[in-house]
């Protein structure tokens, strides 16, 4: 049925893309404005515009901007990385296995998407600190593969039950070992997942903020978030400076999705409509 208002649609579309686009403005106009320009009209446009933000961000003798790019480059491209083999292998075994134990499994990985990370932060600090991780970038690695390989799990074995398990037994009849088939014939074939998986999660723990805040402390380094923070004052504010730094943070992982989006839809669809 045709809606009896056709302009309702557009309507309701151009307001809601109106109010999402208000932030990204802001934070794109006050990069090119004084800090003075920036604390009388946020909203201003920037007359004459600057670079003087960037510049200093990026010279500043502190080195702030470049060692917490480092950082935070090191810590999200450890996570995905170790995430997407983790999750790849236990969501293809579990999606293979039609037994009461394995759903069971599932079930149990599904919880852990429900349970926030502020919950678990004081008794992950309490692990952490038993193992002799706290402040330490391996800690901070451990505690994002072991809370986001559940979402990396759900996604894969939901895309798994695409991919013919005939593939499977034609390469075991081959003489190729399980190892050799899971990762020359089926990861292969999971591109869109594995996509899917890297930009989510690589969203996520690079704009993580409370986590690496408290696991890795402020003392032994900071990542690009946290680096954010500890650019504001106490008693005094650049505020052309923050917003040079938040759209120099923002860079590296947008240059990160454009690079997968091909895939990305694909991984997001593709185990909807299987099974």
């Amino acid at each position: 049925m045709r809606p009896t208002v056709p302009w309702l649609r557009p309507l309701v579309a151009l307001v809601v893309g109106g109010v999402f686009f208000i932030p990204l403005y802001i934070a794109l106009i006050n990069v090119f404005k004084e800090s003075r320009q920036v604390a009388s009209g946020a909203m201003s446009l920037p007359i004459p515009p600057t670079f003087d933000n960037l510049i200093r961000v990026l010279t500043s003798p502190d080195s702030l901007f470049w060692s917490s790019l480092r950082t935070s480059v090191l810590v999200t491209s450890l996570s995905i990385i170790i995430l997407t083999v983790l999750s790849a292998m236990l969501g293809h075994y579990l999606a293979r296995q039609n037994t009461w134990w394995s759903r069971v499994i599932m079930v149990l990985l599904l919880c852990g998407l429900m349970i926030p990370p502020q919950v678990i932060l004081i008794p992950i600090t309490q692990v952490l600190k038993a193992l002799g991780l706290m402040s330490t970038l391996q800690g901070l690695v451990l505690f994002n593969v072991g809370y986001y390989v559940p979402f990396g799990v759900f996604v894969f074995s939901g895309f798994m039950k695409g991919v013919p398990r005939e593939l499977e037994e034609a390469a075991a009849i081959d003489g190729a070992t399980r190892w050799q088939t899971f990762w020359k014939i089926v990861f292969p074939l999971l591109r869109p997942a594995t996509a899917s998986v890297l930009i989510f999660l690589g969203v996520w723990i690079w704009n993580d903020f409370l986590n690496p805040l408290i696991i890795y402390g402020p003392r032994e380094g900071t990542t690009i978030m946290t680096g954010i923070y500890k650019s504001l004052g106490q008693y005094a504010a650049d505020f052309g400076g923050m917003f040079a730094l938040m759209f120099l943070a923002t860079l590296p992982i947008l240059v990160f999705y454009l690079l997968l989006q091909k895939q990305f839809v694909k991984g997001l669809t593709g185990g909807a409509t299987k099974g």
